[in-house]
């Protein structure tokens, strides 16, 4: 949680010699999914949970894990590749230091990111750049922090890639890529109007700030031929992977693992140092396989029964806000893709307009408690560790405002339009 007098910015950690290395250490977090999958696996080795049902659940994620693993590796060479700088740098450029422009463009800048690459892209890449220009730029870091933040959660309801539980929505309603954006356009509409409404009140207004304009930086250029060569590529591939969404449907993790490995050969060729192991997004994939795993067992044994009270089976507006209002609010108890899979599991095949609904609450509702989704734990990990104070009561009373608000229109638009 970030800390709220900013000390982490005085106190960097050290290096370790060379001589000295210690060996690599988990973090909590790291403990908690290594936790996770371990008591999944007794589920299945004790037979809560049947091994039939365990193997039917990880055939069903497969894709997802290739696709999740896949687009991580290419965001994070594309960052690397200083591409998410570069854009960065140019939409400060192009706002010639005038705040409601900069402000208009950083949030189509996020919300294009989140609905096309993955919610997971904005919150660990484009989040730290974000809060890069902060500096060159001389603009309070808190806006930029809070729109990157906000909309990793609140513009992810576009496209099956725009967030883990898209992908299982869209296989369970059996809608591909073109379909799924045609019948979620107007929710995302409604969502990302009311984040911005909420972000411009509470960060961007000019009582939150300091300054009238902020200065312009100067644009980031690639050094040489190599990184010129490493910018286009990477850019290209990206620029690949969203074109074959359309066209692949519903095996979009093709269309990821190609772009990856376009950007992985050119790095290999113009530089190898950067192609680790830790590239490989592992901390995710262990949490997803884990969380497959623990909560059927735990549906079998009484939250199956709780969500059911919680959301009922009522096909019409009833049941789609009390689907969406179950899923904001558990996630904000628990997470959001353990909400999401607990509560899709007692929701009928057939009331589709209630699972979208809930797809709402678990994906728009998350900004209330730091814990609620991983996009919001990844971004204030990223302010802590920038030194960037984020007062928590002004987060979760302004997360709780704006959940209600894009919750509530995100689901009308659905009804009327969706």
């Amino acid at each position: 949680m970030p800390a709220e007098d900013g000390s982490a910015a005085s106190n960097p950690p050290t290096s370790p010699t060379p001589a000295s290395s210690p060996a690599p250490r988990f973090s909590v977090l790291d403990r908690v999914r290594i936790g996770l999958l371990l008591v999944g696996l007794l589920c299945v080795l004790t037979g809560l949970l049947p091994r039939a049902e365990a193997a039917d659940n990880m055939r069903r994620i497969g894709p997802l894990l290739l696709f999740l693993g896949s687009v991580i590796v290419l965001a994070e060479l594309t960052r690397q590749a200083k591409v998410f700088d570069v854009i960065a740098h140019r939409l400060a450029i192009f706002g010639r230091g005038n705040y409601p422009a900069l402000f208009g463009l950083c949030g189509l800048f996020a919300s294009a990111t989140t609905a096309l690459l993955n919610l997971d892209t904005t919150a660990v890449l484009l989040t730290p750049v974000m809060l890069a220009l902060a500096v060159p730029a001389r603009i309070a870091p808190l806006p930029l922090a809070m729109t990157t933040l906000w909309l990793a959660n609140t513009a992810s309801l576009l496209l099956p890639v725009s967030n883990l539980t898209n992908l299982l929505a869209a296989d369970r309603v059996a809608l591909d890529a073109t379909a799924f954006a045609a019948t979620m356009w107007a929710p995302q509409l409604a969502s990302v109007a009311a984040t911005m409404l909420c972000l411009w009140i509470f960060y961007w207004r000019r009582g939150r700030r300091a300054a009238d304009r902020y200065v312009t930086p100067e644009p980031v250029r690639p050094e040489n031929a190599r990184q010129r060569a490493l910018l286009y590529t990477t850019a290209g591939a990206c620029a690949l992977f969203i074109l074959a969404i359309p066209v692949l449907g519903d095996r979009i993790e093709i269309a990821a693992t190609l772009a990856a490995a376009i950007a992985v050969a050119a790095f290999a060729v113009l530089d190898r140092s950067a192609l680790t192991w830790s590239l490989i997004p592992w901390q995710l994939l262990v949490f997803v396989v884990g969380l497959f795993l623990v909560v059927p067992t735990m549906s079998r044994f009484g939250l199956s029964d709780l969500t059911h009270a919680l959301i009922g089976s009522d096909p019409g507006a009833e049941g789609a806000y009390r689907a969406a209002g179950a899923g904001a609010a558990l996630s904000n108890i628990a997470n959001n893709l353990p909400a999401y899979t607990a509560g899709e599991a007692v929701v009928p095949v057939q009331n589709r307009d209630q699972l979208l609904a809930l797809l709402i609450g678990t994906n728009v509702g998350p900004i209330v408690t730091p814990w609620a989704s991983l996009a919001t734990l990844l971004c204030l990990e990223f302010c802590r560790t920038h030194g960037v104070r984020v007062p928590m009561a002004r987060f979760v009373g302004t997360g709780s405002l704006l959940a209600i608000l894009a919750t509530t229109s995100a689901v009308a638009a659905l009804l009327v339009i969706g």
